[in-house]
Order: C-alpha cells, then structure tokens, then sequence
C-alpha cells in the first residue's frame, strides 16, 4: 500500500485526486482553469465530482483515491467510505469548516487534512470592516433620511457619536476571521477588545488588542462583531444581558452563526431601540417572511454574503489547488487543519 509522501521527497509520481463535492459547487468554485492547474499535480478523476460515495462510478474512483479534493456538498467521509478508499491518504477542502464531511475516522487513521478556511476568512473580514466603517459613520440611516427629506443635513450639527476616530471595537473570538478583522483595523483610530478564552494578555497585546472579559467586551465597545464558531459551549453565548449592557445606539455586527445570539432577544432591543445590528446570519439562516426582525428599520439584514462569492470563489480554488501541489511534492500542506484544534474550529 503506497504511503503519503514525505517532506523533500521529490516525488514524481502524480497521486490519484478525486473531486467529492456537489457538481454545481464544482462548476463554480473549479473552474477549468483550476481543474487544468489541479490536473498538473495530479492524476485527476475527470468531473462531474462525487456527491454520493454509495454509487458504482463512486466506488470506481475510490478504490484507487489517495487524494480527496472535498467542497460544499461533500458526503461524510466515514470508515464505510474509507473501507471503500485503501489508498486515501489527504483531504484538501476547497471551503472553510471540514466539520460536516471528516469524521473521527479520518482522524483515526491519519488522514492529512487541510482546509481554504484561511483563503475564505478574508472577504468575511473585508465585510466586516466596511460594516463597522459604514455603521460608525452613521451611513445606512443617515442615506434613508436624506433620501427622504432630499436635503442635506447640518454637518456642523452632527452629534459627536457620529464617526470612527476613537470608537471602540470589541472582538468577540480570535478565529481567523477574528484575527484578520484585527489586523485589517490597524490602520483606523480605533481600539480594539478582544474576548476568547484560549487566548492569554500576552498573546492579545502581541496581536495590538487588549483581553477583556466577555461583560467587559459588550458593555465597553461602541461596535461588537462576532466571530466565534458555532459549537456546544458557544450556542447562545451572546445573551440578553450582554445585549442589554451595550452602550446606547452601539453596534452588534454578526457574521458568524446566527444560533450565537440569544435572537429573540437582540428583536426586542432593536424594536426598543436600544440597539442597532448588522446581520449576515441569523438563526434560521433564511428568516420566515413574518419574522420581526424584517420590520426592524435598526437592523441591516444581509443574506450569508460575507463570506467568498463571484470572483472570490477564485481564492478558494487558488488555495487548494497550491495545497494539492504541496502534497503531491511531499512538502505538506501549507494549512493544515489539526484535530487537536478540533473543539475551537468552525
């Protein structure tokens, strides 16, 4: 049975790469160029990809599978699939989270994993940098009111919570999105809090933020953006009281999961005013047309764009196929997701 290739190995051979995702992911996350560049490195099973492994043409292209090219859609990789694949050996993901499809068996039997959550981290980022620019300035309700009256107000009269100069922001999680948030903010006039737990003092202040407690980080932060994966210990971790103790007309910008927040709770602060909010998730994912938070004129609701869309879909693909080279060289992956680090990962 042939082994992964070692580090500076110099392999020649090129391993047997199969694509395990849905095919209308494929189609737009690999576009031929990257599928001509994938090829390069390895023998590749010719699309349309996997979405199910219990099928004849599956099973074909598993038995002699040593590399995983895995995206949204991707069924589990249990030990029934692995039993299927003698020879697998990696699993780049072309996405983020690998949650969903490697399963404890995978790590049981040493399956080199490697994700493009890095690549996908970036656009999420982006967001929300803009958002808690635009929020800062007031542009969303001020750009309704102008739209409205169709005059300009008196700028000499705006009101000093008006802008970004020493606003500060508050982290909520070192993720790597969290972290990329962090680092995109170096340039503003602001400050920066940050509450995660398995981050120390030291690391936050090497990082150019400060550590604070969780009550802390709400009720001393004029924007608070959320950046925690979703996991047991998280679910509901933003709670009412937190949302209470947020400074009056503070921001809370989500771009995490949804199932974070104490919902129910950020609608009724938000119909009392008491609060204003930037969502890109919220629990449902897509909210019931009667859902309250629609008729919310405080909260701007986006539908999941934050993370990599259109020409970003391009990074994605650029990451995993630069991981599969890697691999395929014997040099390892780049960014390799560990299963250690499983219990603080998205």
């Amino acid at each position: 049975m042939p082994t992964a290739p070692t580090p500076g190995s110099g392999r020649t051979r090129r391993p047997r790469a199969v694509l395990a995702m849905a095919p209308e992911v494929a189609d737009t996350v690999l576009a031929p160029p990257s599928l001509a560049a994938l090829a390069e490195h390895c023998d590749l099973v010719p699309p349309p990809a996997l979405d199910d492994f219990g099928t004849e043409r599956a099973r074909a292209a598993l038995a002699d599978a040593e590399l995983l090219v895995t995206g949204w859609g991707c069924p589990p990789v249990d030990a029934a699939v692995l039993a299927a694949a003698p020879r697998l050996r990696a699993i780049v993901h072309a996405a983020g989270s690998v949650r969903g499809h490697v399963t404890e068996a995978c790590w049981e039997r040493g399956i080199e994993v490697s994700s493009a959550a890095a690549a996908n981290a970036l656009p999420v980022a982006e967001y929300t940098v803009a958002m808690i620019v635009l929020t800062g300035k007031r542009v969303l309700e001020r750009a309704e009111a102008f739209r409205a009256e169709r005059r300009r107000e008196d700028w000499l009269r705006v009101g000093p919570d008006v802008g970004n100069y020493g606003r500060t922001v508050g982290i909520l999680s070192a993720s790597l999105i969290g972290r990329r948030v962090i680092e995109l903010l170096r340039p503003y006039d602001m400050e920066v809090l940050l509450h995660d737990p398995y981050v120390s003092a030291e690391e936050a202040s090497a990082l150019g933020v400060r550590a604070v407690g969780l009550a802390e980080l709400f009720a001393h932060s004029d924007t608070v953006s959320v950046h925690t994966p979703l996991l047991p210990a998280t679910r509901g971790l933003v709670t009412r009281e937190l949302l209470a103790s947020m400074r009056p007309d503070a921001t809370f910008i989500n771009t995490a999961r949804g199932a974070v927040v104490d919902q129910g709770a950020l609608t009724d602060l938000l119909r009392q005013g008491r609060v204003r909010a930037v969502l890109d998730v919220t629990d449902p994912d897509t909210l019931p047309p009667g859902d309250p938070l629609w008729d919310c004129g405080n909260v701007l609701i986006t539908p999941h764009l934050a993370g990599s869309q259109g020409n970003e879909w391009r990074r994605l693909a650029e990451l995993a196929v630069s991981e599969a080279a890697r691999w395929a060289a014997g040099d390892g992956f780049a960014h390799p997701v560990r299963r250690e680090r499983l219990e603080s990962l998205a």
